[in-house]
């Protein structure tokens, strides 16, 4: 169940999403093509997690269409479709006695625990294991999930987005929890998927814009449920943009392709 051909994995349509009478998003449209690393960037309140829902097949508009791999959402079986989509989020529950090669395994059945009687193929533990070598957890393969620093969680996170070779790998503020260090090791990660996964398209939600990995390609700027800003990221993340989104003026520098956000309020 994946999308085909020229097919973008990820194709959102002038949608709207309202509850209780109030449009959480609204006239968003978006197409996320294979091998681009997109920022999906906002305020608290913006409509960031709405929108990823969408795109992770957790939620259907009220107006408007989302194709995900080529299958419009209300017209595919929503639960088989998320099976084909790596979700990375540091708040999933995971059951704490797993060790780190179960916990990888489970992303094949989107579940916080492995069911009793099921076993994986042959084929599952090899790509698991190689997975968790390449995220270089291998001394920790049997480490319970209890026991993991939050850098080590975050790497196994990304081996169990990535054990059902997603086409799409969405992640919702994947840095949240860690310290400097284990940051810029998961933002290398991301990067270095860039090489190992040249396919591999990704929306990343975060509020900071030094939490972004250099390979970002493009950008989503979100304010009160709209768009402010989309397209190629050297295009969107100018300091006009990011600061009429957050509505405080701030400064947007990029080196050595990273972003850094100043403020340019100037104090009395």
């Amino acid at each position: 169940m994946t999308g085909v051909g020229n097919v973008p994995v990820l194709s959102v349509r002038d949608v709207a999403v309202v509850r209780q009478g109030r449009e959480l998003i609204a006239d968003i449209s978006v197409d996320v093509a294979a091998g681009e690393q997109w920022a999906l960037l906002g305020p608290n309140g913006a409509g960031k997690s709405t929108l990823l829902a969408l795109s992770g097949a957790r939620l259907h508009p009220t107006r408007g269409t989302v194709h995900v791999l080529g299958h419009r959402l209300g017209r595919v079986d929503m639960r088989a479709l998320r099976t084909h989509i790596g979700h990375v989020d540091p708040r999933s529950r995971i059951e704490p006695s797993l060790g780190v090669r179960d916990v990888v395994l489970t992303g094949l059945l989107a579940a916080a625990d492995l069911p009793k009687r099921w076993q994986p193929s042959e084929a599952d533990l090899q790509r698991t294991d190689e997975l968790i070598g390449s995220l270089g957890l291998a001394a920790r393969v049997d480490s319970p999930w209890a026991v993991l620093s939050q850098g080590e969680r975050g790497r196994a996170l990304i081996a169990r987005a990535l054990v059902v070779e997603p086409h799409l790998l969405l992640l919702d503020e994947p840095t949240t929890g860690l310290d400097l260090a284990a940051r810029e090791i998961l933002l290398d990660v991301l990067m270095d998927l860039r090489t190992l996964r040249p396919d591999l398209a990704s929306v990343l939600v975060t509020h900071h814009l030094e939490e972004l990995p250099a390979s970002t390609t493009h950008a989503l700027v979100l304010s009160e449920g709209r768009v402010m800003a989309s397209g190629s990221v050297d295009d969107v993340l100018d300091s006009d943009t990011v600061s009429r989104a957050f509505g405080h003026p701030v400064r947007i520098e990029r080196n050595n392709g990273r972003w850094s956000a100043t403020s340019a309020a100037r104090i009395h």
